[in-house]
């Protein structure tokens, strides 16, 4: 019996911007809140690494 992992998407139900901490979540089954908080925390140092990863996962990752 096998199980599929759910694919790399963003979410359209659980976002607050475009919806890539909701997409992470739900991939890899972690609270958004955690994402959301990496994301946060990598905005600290200058703002560039934060904004730049979301951004790069905003343009690769499709929307569902």
């Amino acid at each position: 019996m096998t199980t599929q992992k759910p694919s790399l998407r963003r979410s359209k139900s659980n976002r607050m911007i475009a919806g890539v901490c909701g997409g992470l979540s739900e991939f890899f089954g972690i609270s958004s809140f955690w994402f959301r908080l990496a994301f946060l925390v990598a905005l600290i140092p200058g703002g560039v690494p934060g904004i730049l990863a979301y951004i790069l996962i905003w343009m690769i990752v499709p929307s569902e």
